[in-house]
This record gives C-alpha cells, structure tokens and sequence, in this order.
C-alpha cells in the first residue's frame, strides 16, 4: 500500500478531517463516515481520508482489528457523481492527495487486517464497496442494500468486480441488472452479510466478533490476508472498469437518467 509516503501516515489523531471520523481504542481503527447530510455519499476526498486511515493501519502493527461505521440514518448511498466530476462544495481537511489514483475495489485487499463493517443503514450503488472489502459485515435485520445505476443510464462496474468475490456471477449480475434492492437476509444468504441482528445489538455482536479476532496471531492473519489478496486479484481489472464507467458517465443514456431521476419522471432511453 504506498497511496501515501509512510512516515506521512504515521500519526493521524492530530489529522482534521472532513468527511470521516477516526479513532483508535485498544488496538482497533473505528472509522466512521461522517457525511450525514449528504447520506455518507463517496466524496473524492472522503476516499483519500479512508486510503489515508487504512494506509496508517497497514503500516502500525498495533492496529488487529478496522471496523467501518457511519453516522446518520444512510450507511452510504454511493458516489457523489457530481463531486467526482469537480462540482463539490468547501471543505477543510489535512489529508494530503494521494501519490496514485486510489480504487476503492482494491485499496481493503492491501491492508492485510480484518476488516469488520457494521451496517446499522441502507447502502446503495458504490456504498456495496465497504461490504465486498469487509471480511465480517454485521448488519440491522432492517437494512436494504441496492444496485440502482441502471436505472440512472449507469452500471456498477467496479462494485459487480468486487461483488463476485462474494457472491455468484448468477447473483451479482441478475443483480446489477435488475438494479434492485435486496433484503439483509437475502444478503446474508449470498454471503454478503456475515451475521443479521437487531440496531440496538450490533455493537454488542461486533464486539464478540472483535474479541475472537485478536485473541488469535496477527501474524498469521497477516499472512493468510497477503495470500488471499494474491489468489483473488486480477491485475489491472479495477483500472479498466474505472475507464469504462467514465464512459458510461458521457453517454446520453447516463445523462438523460439523471436528468430525469432530478426531475422525478421516467427516463426515455436513446441507447447511446
């Protein structure tokens, strides 16, 4: 992982940051999306915090355990599409750009440390990136998690690469298609959630999750991890998906379904 220069990511508790919260209590990295308003929607510089925090674990051995969180009713509902394409209001944070381009589909598989996401609320589109990096998700029994790009002229490229680490090609793609929303249980039954439980349990359930992680060797999760990501990547894949979604962005499809997703009407498709 080398988005940042090393001795840069060594300290981060005196780091402002703009769109996420982090923290570290007895050895384990909470980070928490903290973009409420905008319903946690991925922000550029919401991806440099995160590949900034995860860089900072993956060089301090301290670190066992990353837990993902979020504040407000919505996990995350995805890309900011305009933030993305330069339109984005102020804001204040330390964290410098990265020396590279970071991929959300690849940045989790090079930390080499559990990572736990805790979905107390809907995730849609680019949010499902936080579950298909995620090696445990808990989750609300109440939660939806959905695909909706094709219904705005898009499709999830990069999230549909990340997903069939996961859950079957059948699943990922009938999914990506249809542009649904599923249910946690049908979720779980994919293999995208780890465990359901009630809102008011989940810090309880992801606390005995926690205690049965660091009780075994680091080391050799460590290890395992280096190995797993070795065995799943494709090189370059995530690169070329990126391309074809900034394609797919220009398309009058892509823009007329926005448009008219604004608008609240049903889009007339050119299929172009």
């Amino acid at each position: 992982m080398n988005y940042f220069e090393e001795n840069i990511v060594q300290n981060i508790s005196n780091q402002e940051w703009a769109f996420i919260e982090c923290n570290i209590v007895n050895n384990i990295l909470s980070i928490t999306l903290n973009r409420p308003a905008k319903k946690n929607a991925l922000h550029p510089q919401m991806v440099n915090e995160i590949a900034f925090a995860l860089s900072h674990a993956h060089h301090n051995n301290e670190i066992r355990v990353i837990l993902f969180k979020a504040n407000g009713e919505v996990f995350c509902s995805g890309a900011d599409l305009k933030a993305f394409m330069g339109i984005s209001e102020e804001f204040q944070s330390s964290i410098p750009q990265p020396s590279k381009n970071i991929l959300l589909g690849e940045i989790f598989n090079e930390v080499y440390k559990p990572i736990i996401c805790q979905l107390h609320g809907n995730i849609m589109a680019g949010g499902l990136f936080f579950l298909a990096g995620s090696h445990f998700t808990i989750a609300s029994e109440n939660v939806k998690l959905g695909l909706p790009e094709v219904k705005r002229g898009l499709f999830p490229f990069q999230v549909l690469a990340a997903l069939l680490n996961n859950i079957s090609k059948q699943n990922a793609i009938n999914w990506c298609i249809k542009g649904d929303e599923i249910s946690a249980k049908t979720a779980k039954e994919w293999g995208l959630i780890s465990e359901i439980t009630e809102v008011e349990n989940l810090s309880n359930v992801t606390k005995k999750l926690i205690e049965k992680i660091v009780n075994n060797s680091p080391n050799a999760i460590r290890m395992g991890l280096k190995a797993f990501e070795k065995i799943t990547k494709n090189a370059g894949e995530h690169q070329y998906l990126m391309e074809m979604l900034q394609k797919t962005i220009m398309s009058e499809d892509a823009q007329e379904g926005i448009k008219a997703f604004k608008e609240k009407r049903k889009p007339v498709w050119t299929g172009k």
